[in-house]
């Protein structure tokens, strides 16, 4: 059972408090607001995830804001054209209005409340910069719809240049053991995370450290095709960016075999990141539990027992998140 859990007016609060405050590079001023949330949870910065942007607004070639939603702005005028495209774009063409966007990253925050794998609450703050996206309307190839206006297949493209501050924007705070149960009903196919978090505490992984010392949780949210809400996982590695390099020989065993999967445990840092990285489908090739696999049948008896149960089983029935 969940230990805690913030009520609506909580977190709307906590919110308003995280995106009044301008982006900090070490982010001392969010985490003194997170670790306002429960005394004794202490949160730490994970990691970040870029390189994405959602559309922004409209403003005129002076600067002047027209509109912070391009897409509200356009379904407006449209609606005020009485749906004819070519009204909106005779209104707007000479006007030089520009369409804006908002350049993203995601940051992490981790906080462990208990020694449980699922024990910790994970809070995902966006930081987000507008700046200069297009040409609202290309004179030369003017749209002939609502979609050619909001997103354009060949825009007229403008050099980034930011037209406001960075800002925060509150994503979702989760307590990971309730997003585990969500994420991973009996019988699903999405029980690969919880089936990971068990072998975890039984696994010399965790005599290392809490699991959000090394993983946090990425979640995406859609609809079934009954309209249900669905929500998947997927693992993301703190430590990716050091282990990517490592170069695999799926051709070893025995003693070069052990030699190489304790070299990647050193580099992540951990017992039994090999296994982690497996199951994340991330950097740890298959055949690298095969060949593992077949050493243990061969006699060989470099891992503890706890790991050796582990291949056993993944073996007999792989999985992953």
């Amino acid at each position: 059972m969940s230990i805690y859990t913030l009520d609506e007016t909580t977190l709307r609060n906590l919110a308003e408090e995280i995106e009044a405050i301008p982006p900090r590079p070490h982010h001392s001023t969010l985490l003194e607001i997170a670790n306002r949330i429960r005394p004794g949870c202490t949160f730490r910065y994970a990691l970040n995830r870029g390189g994405w942007y959602r559309p922004g607004g409209v403003i005129a070639a002076d600067g002047t804001r027209i509109a912070e939603s391009l897409v509200t702005w356009a379904k407006i005028e449209l609606a005020a054209c009485d749906g004819d495209m070519g009204e909106l774009v005779e209104r707007h063409a000479g006007k030089g209005l520009l369409a804006t966007r908002h350049t993203g990253r995601t940051h992490y925050f981790v906080a462990a409340y208990g020694p449980a794998p699922a024990d910790f609450l994970q809070l995902e703050v966006e930081e987000l910069q507008e700046v200069l996206d297009r040409k609202l309307i290309d004179t030369d190839k003017p749209p002939e719809d609502l979609q050619e206006l909001t997103e354009p297949i060949a825009p007229e493209v403008l050099e980034g240049e930011a037209v406001a501050a960075p800002r925060y924007r509150f994503r979702r705070l989760i307590d990971m053991q309730q997003t585990v149960a969500r994420t991973s009903p009996a019988g699903s196919h999405h029980a690969g995370l919880p089936r990971l978090l068990t072998e975890w505490a039984h696994s010399s992984a965790a005599a290392r450290g809490h699991f959000s010392d090394h993983w946090i949780v990425a979640l995406r949210e859609h609809q079934d095709r009954y309209r249900n809400p669905v929500i998947t996982a997927s693992l993301v590695s703190r430590h990716a960016r050091e282990l990517k390099p490592f170069q695999w020989n799926i051709d070893l065993s025995g003693v070069e075999m052990n030699a190489q999967l304790q070299a990647f445990d050193r580099a992540a840092g951990y017992t039994s990141a090999w296994y982690a990285h497996l199951i994340a489908g991330t950097i740890t090739p298959p055949k690298v539990a095969y060949a593992v696999a077949r050493d243990l049948e061969a006699g060989f008896s470099y891992l503890p027992d706890t790991e050796a149960a582990l291949i056993r089983s993944w073996v007999a029935e792989p999985y992953s998140v």
